[in-house]
C-alpha cells in the first residue's frame, strides 16, 4: 500500500486550501469568487485557455480582489505545484498563468487547459459547499 496521494487528491487539498484562504476574506470577495469558479470552465471551453483568463486578469483589479486571487490560485497550482512552468514567484502574481501561456507552446498550453479545467471542478465543488452565496441563510 502507497501513501502517496493520487494527483486529484493533490488537487482537492490544494483547492480545498485555496477555499479555506478566500473564507477569510470579506463575504463579497467569497461570493464574488465562487460566481468567477462556477463560470470559468464556460469561458474555457468557449473561448479558450488564454482568452478565458486574459478577460478574468482585465477585470481584476489589483491582487486583493476575486477575480485576482482566483489568477493566484490557478498559478500556484499550474505553475509551482505541477510545474509546468519555472514560474516560482510565491505568491504568483495575478498575470504569471498568462505569461506562462503566451511564452509557451502548444503543448503547455494543452497541458494547462486541461489542468486548470480538472482542478477548477474541485474548486468548484468546494466553493458551492464552503462559501455562502446570495440568498442563503
Amino acid at each position: 500500500m502507497s501513501n502517496r496521494a493520487t494527483l486529484d487528491q493533490l488537487r482537492a487539498k490544494h483547492a480545498w486550501k485555496s477555499i479555506e484562504r478566500i473564507q477569510e476574506k470579506a463575504d463579497s470577495i467569497g461570493e464574488e469568487y465562487a460566481r468567477e469558479v462556477k463560470r470559468l470552465p464556460i469561458r474555457i471551453r468557449a473561448s479558450g485557455l488564454g482568452q478565458a483568463l486574459g478577460f478574468l486578469y482585465a477585470k481584476s483589479n489589483g491582487r486583493s480582489d476575486a477575480k485576482a486571487l482566483l489568477l493566484i490560485d490557478l498559478s500556484k497550482w499550474v505553475l509551482n505545484e505541477r510545474k509546468f512552468s519555472d514560474q516560482i514567484q510565491n505568491p504568483p502574481p495575478p498575470n504569471a498563468i498568462l505569461t506562462a501561456i503566451i511564452q509557451g507552446d502548444a503543448e503547455f498550453l494543452r497541458r494547462a487547459t486541461d489542468e486548470v479545467l480538472m482542478y477548477l471542478q474541485w474548486l468548484g465543488r468546494f466553493a458551492e459547499a464552503e462559501i455562502k452565496q446570495d440568498g442563503e441563510n
